[in-house]
């Protein structure tokens, strides 16, 4: 039954994708009930440490913004960008990758994406290459990005074992930035230049496109409560990469002679919404601003889809694990890159990082392969690029007014595709070395 059942949960992924949003939870619960009543598998716990943690983190991601802080955050990149124009392909994704690790989400890239793209037009750089790189550095820093839900899903899976919030993130920084890095340089070469792209110089002809005037901008008056607020976000994620990484720091009790450390999840959950709370209080701003912006929305489906999608996973993988033993443990701990594609491909399917980890990295540990493996494979679950369908990507695809990041004529020939891929590959493959050195 083995097949019938990995053919209900590919299905429930695949209607899921297409649906969205929080379609993909809806439809990996409605797996997961044909799996539990259909076919007997018990269900495992739903991933609530993890959907907790989230939600206190896009609590004050979703606080930050309402007040404005990541306006000024904005406010500062696109200054740095403007004195740098030529540099933009190494700039724009170095930005982008920055906010995404304080944030903790890469939907904050929104925000600077136009920016890039006009800093881009303006200087005569091919839009295409900024943008390409830094949509997938803003996907390579969930996975460095101490706050990120993929990286409190895998602190969680790997604390059992010993290791820290440090140990993942001195492998998973120096990895997707050196991957992010090689990315750029393989992008910077990419397309013609824009004076010699035929398909804009006819748009120039056509009128379709024009230069925007280089006129000084007036200075943006920042609200002292926006830079506070920033002040406040970037404290919370100081302290819990502190907690993460110095146990002593934690509280701990002794109850019927058992002594009790304060764990990670509560550690986060507790952090995060105080700094929400100090936002509300000092930072004027207010809850329903906080609950209708973008960045909660966005993460609020984000819960669902881990909710539905992990559950199901988890459910079938360890009915199935048996079965699953028996044919892959000996060749995946031989060729523990095996595994990598497999979280790649996931993740493809899965449009999210926390999604994949939680579907698939305890089947990993199951098998065998060791901890230290499975943090230098991080990086691998940011796949989602693959198919050009997914909001940041499309998004900066539609802010190129000169129409050189697009989707090609075959679908996966776009212009996401090879910098992706180059960053993906060059971040394990650092990730994997770093790991067997700095982690024995």
């Amino acid at each position: 039954m083995f097949w019938v059942e990995l053919a209900i949960v590919l299905t429930a992924i695949f209607v899921g994708a297409r649906l969205g949003g929080i379609g993909l939870g809806i439809m990996g619960t409605m797996g997961l009930a044909v799996l539990v009543f259909g076919f007997g598998l018990q269900p495992m716990q739903a991933p609530i440490d993890v959907m907790l943690m989230i939600l206190a983190v896009i609590t004050a991601a979703g606080a930050l913004q309402a007040a404005g802080g990541l306006d000024y955050m904005v406010h500062l990149a696109e200054k740095m960008l403007r004195k740098n124009p030529k540099r933009i392909t190494f700039f724009g994704p170095l930005v982008t990758y920055l906010f995404t690790f304080v944030a903790g989400t890469g939907h904050v890239s929104y925000s600077l994406l136009p920016v890039i793209a006009e800093v881009a037009a303006d200087s005569r750089v091919r839009p295409e290459r900024p943008l390409s790189i830094a949509v997938i550095a803003s996907q390579q820093a969930i996975t460095a990005s101490p706050i990120s839900a993929a990286t409190v899903a895998l602190l969680g899976m790997l604390t059992p074992f010993g290791y820290t919030l440090l140990d993942i993130l001195m492998v998973a920084v120096p990895a997707t930035l050196i991957g992010v890095f090689i990315g750029a340089l393989v992008a910077s070469g990419m397309g013609k230049e824009l004076k010699d792209d035929e398909e804009f110089l006819n748009k120039l002809r056509r009128g379709e496109f024009s230069f925007l005037d280089k006129k000084s901008k007036e200075a943006t008056v920042v609200p002292l409560t926006a830079k506070l607020s920033v002040y406040l976000f970037l404290a919370g994620t100081v302290l819990i990469v502190l907690f993460g990484s110095i146990d002593v720091l934690r509280p701990s009790w002794t109850v019927n002679g058992l002594s009790t450390k304060l764990g990670m999840p509560e550690t986060i959950e507790i952090v995060m919404l105080t700094m929400a709370g100090l936002m509300l209080l000092f930072c004027k701003t207010s809850v329903d601003k906080t609950v209708k912006g973008s960045v909660f929305t966005a993460g609020i489906q984000a819960v669902i889809a881990i909710f539905g999608i992990a559950w199901m996973g988890d459910t079938f993988f360890k009915g199935n694990m048996e079965f699953l033993e028996g044919g892959l443990k000996s060749m995946v701990i031989a060729y523990p890159w095996l595994f990598a594609v497999a979280l790649f491909v996931l993740s493809i399917l899965l449009y999210s990082q926390a999604a994949t980890v939680r579907a698939l990295i305890p089947f990993g540990l199951g098998l065998g392969i060791p901890a230290t493996s499975i943090i230098g494979m991080f990086p691998s679950v940011n796949g989602y690029f693959f198919i050009p369908n997914y909001p940041t990507v499309v998004a900066a695809i539609n802010f190129d007014r000169t129409g050189t990041t697009r989707i090609g004529r075959w679908v996966l020939n776009h212009s996401f595709m090879i910098p992706g891929l180059v960053a993906t590959v060059v971040a394990v493959a650092v990730g994997l070395l770093l790991s067997s050195i700095i982690l024995k």
